[in-house]
């Protein structure tokens, strides 16, 4: 896939697909980091004096109620304070108005289309890759930039349909993505941890398995952890883990394989279901069946840092417990300090774990937050994005 500096998109009118898939409460957005990552890409273009076509979804919408709650105007609204420029919201993703609206833009002008994902309600035209739908968005432009990594592993309409219609390539955002995926954790320095976290471990074992040969350490928390534990004979009581049995041979055959690179929790603190304000830290032998781990404990977080403290580069993966609960959020945040004041190069995976490092203040501390969540764990996995298998020259 081409980079958007190999195009010539001088004067043109260009498509971007972004990731403005933001957390909104109350009708305020709550964190703008996707947003603010894209302006690159966007300031880019507008310095090139092109028309700007902007796509994205926001929420899941799978009926018309649904439609009501994640509306991109929200969005629109704070491009156009971050940008200090004049953004158009259309309402209306598809018609003969909008065709012309844009035809007739302004040089330097950008206009956001509403959500996506609007257009899978009632067939989910945009989530099956409808290709009348595909090819409509083609023709709105004249060169497409994918700078959506957080959706780069999808096949949409709009991220991977689109692309078969027009010339493409990807955008700033992705390629910031990539470099520094690459160079830090397919490519990364030795000694090489991991800390991974996560409720289920069905979700990322693919990604254990992928890593585990390439590192010197993983050190694993959550759901994974208590997955673990179990295999191994620990009793973890009521606590979320894998009770797949294919899953659960995977992991035993794993925790053999690589028994000297995994590390597991030592002690972790518990509730229980007899009372809302039981908690008690407990090491990992002395859990009852009544009890459920929500959070790792001092010893746990001493061992893990004496490995943090001798790599040269981290790659982390999830939380160490329910961190949203302030009661079960010491763990997450001593092991964000712990790691932030390691002379490691440091890259946070998206989804859970970045949103913990930008809430916890750690927004600066690390070499790399990615915007990515399954699409980071994807392409550290396929070792590229899903549009690549759609990477043909477009006449």
């Amino acid at each position: 896939m081409k980079r958007l500096q190999d195009m010539e998109v001088d004067n043109k009118t260009v498509i971007v697909r972004c990731d403005f898939n933001v957390p909104i409460k109350d009708n305020q957005i709550i964190d703008d980091y996707k947003i603010v990552k894209s302006l690159d890409t966007i300031k880019y273009l507008l310095d090139r004096n092109c028309k700007i076509v902007l796509l994205s979804h926001l929420g899941k919408v799978k009926t018309e109620e649904d439609k009501n709650n994640n509306s991109l105007e929200i969005v629109a609204r704070r491009l156009k304070t971050l940008l200090n420029t004049n953004v158009i919201f259309s309402r209306v993703i598809r018609n003969e108005a909008l065709n012309q609206k844009i035809k007739t833009l302004q040089p330097k002008s950008i206009i956001l289309l509403e959500n996506t994902r609007f257009m899978d309600v009632p067939n989910k035209q945009e989530s099956n890759c409808d290709d009348d739908l595909s090819k409509y968005f083609a023709s709105l432009g004249d060169i497409f930039v994918m700078d959506a990594f957080g959706s780069s592993h999808r096949r949409h309409a709009s991220t991977y349909g689109i692309t078969k219609y027009i010339p493409s390539c990807i955008g700033l955002l992705v390629q910031n993505e990539i470099d520094n995926i690459n160079k830090y954790v397919i490519n990364a320095e030795h000694p090489f941890t991991i800390v991974m976290g996560g409720a289920k471990i069905d979700d990322k074992l693919e990604l254990m398995v992928e890593l585990l040969p390439k590192c010197d350490y993983m050190l694993l928390t959550g759901g994974l952890a208590n997955t673990c534990l179990k295999v191994l004979g620990f009793n973890v009581g009521n606590s979320i883990c894998s009770k797949d049995d294919a899953v659960l041979a995977v992991v035993k055959e794993m925790l053999v394989t690589y028994r000297d690179k995994i590390t597991l929790p030592y002690d972790v603190i518990v509730t229980n279901t007899y009372s809302d304000n039981y908690i008690d830290q407990k090491n990992v032998d002395e859990i009852d069946s009544n009890e459920e781990i929500k959070d790792i404990g001092g010893t746990t977080l001493s061992n893990y840092a004496k490995v943090i403290n001798q790599s040269k580069t981290i790659f982390v993966n999830g939380t160490a417990g329910v961190y949203e609960d302030n009661r079960f959020a010491n763990g997450t945040k001593e092991l964000l300090r712990i790691i932030s004041l390691s002379p490691a190069d440091v890259v946070v995976g998206g989804g859970d774990a970045a949103s913990a490092a930008r809430t916890l203040g750690y927004s600066n501390s690390f070499k790399f937050i990615s915007t990515g969540g399954g699409a980071t764990l994807d392409y550290i996995i396929n070792h590229k994005m899903a549009i690549e298998d759609n990477d043909v020259e477009v006449l």
